[in-house]
């Protein structure tokens, strides 16, 4: 159950909100992506809040014109979870479950922006994540996710973008998942790592639709739903859901995939074309020396940018990527309609689905 409330980073025990059970994982996070209706520019940014390791961070990274620009700031929590600036990346919720707003001050980076995001729909809860390595547990999270419209500007170097027709989407999620320095006694016996993870949060004129699939390895899913919502709002659970994904030679990311479910109606369908890569290391995720709940210190922000022409994708830290997406929504009645979104992309370890049997061998 969603309330008001669930949009601040204060989820917690029945103890002070400065504790948040016994789990030093746990955490409080933001997430916001956004595309211009044409996809030549794409931005997303992410605040973590780490009550039991007392740090807060945050990141704001922007791809455009061939480059992918990346702003990324810590700072000691001091134990205050309602202080939602960290370094120049600020979010304000202007009106719960409803409108929010991420703005940028100026940085090294050279990027800025004032954006305020507003929802096209209630938000929607998705099924918890909880999974276990044996007796350990590795994920206990909740996640609400919403699609929405753009108001305001982006700069980069100095050139103001208005974001008029930028769609995207957001997400809120808290619980307990790895973050900061390692766990320095894993479980036994040693197993190679496993994590698949496909998200699809897409947009079209009327409708919305919302799917994503946690599997293990023999492609089994133990999280996997998908939601169409209409022009009024309501969301329809789908059921035999399924994908399909052709990846691209020599990696383990998708060159096209497609997506489907049956509703009351009958079949639903999408096919995804699949464009650009955004690094999801540009906003923390994975990354080698700055990723979630790491401490750099009372204050710390730094700039990052990454050539996307020269990147290599066929290495671990850029493993993890929103791809984005144009998409083909085919109804029950035969009806089309086209829009945009991303495909969220983290497969580690074996999947038998995908041909994959090691930690990060890669496609033919």
């Amino acid at each position: 159950m969603l309330t008001k409330a669930d949009d601040f980073p204060i989820h917690q025990r029945p103890e002070p909100i400065a504790f948040a059970g016994t789990d030093r994982n746990f955490y409080d996070r933001y997430f916001f992506n956004g595309y211009s209706p044409d996809g030549a520019l794409f931005f997303a940014a992410g605040m973590g809040i780490y009550p039991h390791l007392n740090v807060a961070d945050a990141g704001f990274s922007v791809l455009h014109g061939g480059k992918q620009r990346s702003v990324l700031a810590s700072r000691l929590l001091g134990f205050e979870r309602m202080d939602t600036a960290v370094g120049p990346v600020a979010v304000a919720v202007e009106e719960p479950l409803q409108r929010l707003r991420l703005t940028v001050g100026a940085n090294d980076a050279g990027l800025e922006a004032d954006l305020l995001f507003t929802g096209r729909a209630f938000p929607i809860e998705e099924p918890r994540f909880t999974r276990r390595i044996g007796t350990r547990t590795l994920m206990d999270v909740t996640r609400m996710t919403q699609n929405g419209r753009y108001a305001g500007w982006i700069s980069v170097d100095g050139v103001r973008h208005d974001v008029e027709g930028m769609m995207g989407t957001r997400d809120r999620s808290w619980g307990v998942r790895p973050i900061g320095a390692a766990d320095p006694q894993p479980p036994v016996p040693m197993a190679v790592p496993q994590f698949y993870w496909l998200w699809a949060p897409l947009n079209f004129a009327t409708h919305q639709l919302y799917f994503h699939s946690n599997d293990d390895g023999d492609g089994q899913p133990w999280n996997r739903s998908m939601l169409l919502v209409g022009a009024d709002g309501a969301p329809h659970k789908l059921w035999d859901v399924r994908s399909r994904l052709s990846f691209k030679p020599g990696t383990r990311h998708a060159s096209e995939a497609l997506i489907e479910g049956t509703s009351r109606a009958g079949p639903v369908r999408v096919a995804l074309t699949v464009g650009d890569s955004f690094f999801m290391q540009g906003i923390g995720y994975g990354h080698p020396t700055r990723a979630h709940g790491t401490f750099h210190g009372a204050q710390s922000v730094v700039a990052e940018t990454i050539e996307t022409a020269t990147a290599d994708e066929a290495t671990l830290p850029l493993n993890h990527i929103q791809a984005l997406v144009t998409a083909r929504l085919t109804l029950p009645d035969g009806s089309v309609e086209d829009g945009r979104g991303v495909l969220e992309q983290l497969i580690v370890g074996p999947h038998a689905p995908s041909g994959f049997t090691g930690l990060f061998d890669l496609a033919p």
